[in-house]
């Protein structure tokens, strides 16, 4: 059977199986019993309701492994998909479900290449991994990370790791992540006077008082980037105030907001320049402050080279390294391995209604995972 209909079976079988986040569904299982007739080990990882696998074949170093998750996050409206999300369809050359493109059909794709790879080289050099979780669309605490956690606990380290995250933009392959920005979240309470709009000398409206600085945190430049970031960018996702009463000051304002931050930038260094900015426009005010995520950077090496030119093989045309989008388990991966690299399928799908990857994707991936594996492991 060609690799790729064996990947898309793969992908069909677990497309079937509801794994909305932090549910696995039983996808890990599943997956655990076909490695072990390739001959891995499986060692599955449960933290509090997240559960996770850790599959390995062989103890000698270089370790490559391949990295996913197997939680989806949750359907939205089922009356406007076009079929049931957890029943895999194919439709004009295109196999559609809840995980189809993120990122199920990588980890089918994983899989099959390291089953032909172990076809052709039983004794293989070194080690081959797969580090699942079923906690990367959710809260991301108890699952890739505290994998990571073990792993170093025990010393057992990855030398090269390929996340299947859905990388391409407009053609397999076209990006490649080699690193992510930092993700550092705020709320922001300003409190005022409340009382009544016809009486503004008895008031101190917080709407006001923050609209100047506000106004500034918008307009201010926070970094340049650098050669592998773009500028760190501030972007305001929620503002709540007011009684629900026309004639009513609020006492307090609330906001939301995130920084997407570059190297060139830390978490501790925008704390201290935004709480400096609020200081000075004199401001009463109260803050909490999330960081989601430091920024990472897995330098151009071995493995990126690897897989570019395993992706331009199979696709005809070269990738671009790149650190734009959100965060994804990399960051965490990065702790226990020098070299990480994202490539997947086409992402112009992910997380919408109609989640779907072409078939001819779903036929490539797997080619281009064998031949990192070729190279990686000689």
């Amino acid at each position: 059977m060609p690799e790729g209909s064996n990947a898309l079976e793969l992908a069909k079988e677990l497309i079937a199986r509801r794994s909305v986040t932090p549910e696995d569904g039983g996808c890990q299982a599943l997956l655990a019993e076909r490695l072990g007739k390739s001959g891995f080990r499986s060692e599955p990882m449960k933290f509090g309701e997240v559960a996770n696998l850790w599959a390995r074949r062989g103890s000698q170093h270089p370790v490559v492994c391949f990295a996913g998750h197997t939680d989806v996050v949750p359907t939205g409206p089922l009356s406007e998909w076009h079929s049931d999300p957890f029943v895999p369809t194919i439709r004009d050359g295109k196999l559609y479900g809840r995980g189809a493109a993120d990122m199920k059909s990588s980890i089918a794709a994983f899989v099959v290449a390291a089953e032909m790879f172990v076809r052709e080289k039983p004794n293989h050099s070194g080690s081959i991994a797969l580090l699942i979780t079923s906690d990367e669309e959710g809260p991301a605490t108890d699952g890739t990370v505290r994998v990571v956690e073990k792993l170093k606990a025990r010393n057992e380290l990855i030398d090269y790791c390929i996340v299947g995250e859905p990388s391409s933009v407009d053609t397999l392959g076209d990006m490649l992540k080699n690193g992510r920005r930092g993700s550092l979240s705020a709320r922001l309470v300003v409190r005022g006077v409340q009382g009544h709009v016809a009486y503004p000398h008895l008031v101190k409206n917080p709407i006001h008082l923050l609209a100047p600085a506000l106004a500034e945190l918008a307009r201010t430049q926070w970094d340049k980037g650098n050669e592998a970031f773009p500028p760190t960018s501030f972007q305001v996702s929620n503002i709540h105030a007011g009684t629900g009463a026309g004639n009513v000051v609020p006492g307090s304002v609330e906001v939301d907001f995130n920084f997407r931050f570059s190297t060139a930038s830390s978490d501790a260094s925008l704390k201290e320049r935004v709480e400096a900015l609020l200081k000075k426009h004199g401001l009463d005010y109260a803050i909490d402050w999330t960081l989601g995520a430091k920024p990472f950077l897995s330098q151009r090496g071995r493995l990126a080279q690897t897989v570019l030119d395993a992706a331009k093989r199979h696709t005809g045309s070269s990738g671009e390294l790149s650190t734009t989008g959100g965060t994804s388990d990399a960051r965490f991966i990065i702790d226990i391995c020098p070299e990480v690299i994202e490539i997947g399928p086409i992402n112009a799908s992910i997380h919408k209604l109609n989640e779907h990857i072409a078939l001819d994707e779903l036929e490539v991936l797997p080619r281009i995972y064998l031949d990192a594996l070729r190279t990686l492991l000689p």
